[in-house]
């Protein structure tokens, strides 16, 4: 199946997103809200995460479908554990991409999130996709449906879980609660918004306005 491809308006998008799909509603809402008509998003399944060593190659394959389309195209996407893979496809296709090594990064801003990090190295993450999906992209991702057993061999070194909030969601607080009691973690819950996302998306389409105008 094609990745989806958000259309916002009736004007012929001169920008291109192409972006993780842990991050579809996040980029589309801020897309919405500011009313950038200019701007698609194109977004590749979230499994690859368990798959880093693909993702390069899906990326530059939407790059070079969106050629003749967009005179502009960005990338949502960190390193994510591809080991600078994905910097040097976007280094020879000349596109860039949000800065930071994943969205834990970017969402929490980089020094809020060096901050955490510190505070406590043995820290698992959740965003609202991943405690949205986590059963599907974490638990039956490591075959812990199969083989419960095995959590504490994945968690041995975790002692805490920080919920990086993009919205204020009672239900999807308590959600992450339950994961963190899931695991035997100690939980924590840090409100980000979009961070540096937003603030990416909103530098980049301003650039194409200027530039469209």
């Amino acid at each position: 199946m094609p990745p989806a491809v958000e259309h916002v308006g009736d004007q012929q998008p001169a920008l291109l997103v192409i972006a993780c799909g842990a991050l579809a509603h996040e980029i589309t809402d801020v897309v919405r809200a500011s009313g950038w008509h200019h701007v698609d998003v194109r977004c590749l399944p979230p499994e690859l995460h368990n798959r880093p060593e693909r993702i390069p190659y899906e990326v530059r394959r939407l790059i070079h479908e969106g050629r003749d389309r967009y005179a502009h195209m960005f990338v949502a996407y960190g390193d994510c554990g591809t080991g600078g893979e994905l910097d040097r496809v976007l280094e020879e296709e000349g596109v860039g991409r949000i800065p930071g090594a994943h969205c834990y990064g970017f969402f929490a801003g980089a020094s809020e999130f060096e901050r955490l990090a510190d505070a406590e190295p043995g820290t698992f993450y959740l965003t609202d996709f991943l405690t949205r999906h986590f059963d599907r992209l974490v638990w039956c991702g490591l075959g812990l449906d199969r083989h419960p057993e095995l959590r504490d061999v994945y968690f041995a070194n975790y002692r805490r879980l920080v919920y990086l909030a993009q919205r204020d969601d009672d239900v999807l607080t308590q959600e992450a609660m339950k994961v963190a009691e899931r695991l035997g973690l100690e939980f924590d819950r840090v409100f980000t918004g979009f961070g540096d996302l937003e603030r990416s998306l909103e530098n980049i389409s301003v650039s194409r306005i200027t530039w469209q105008n």
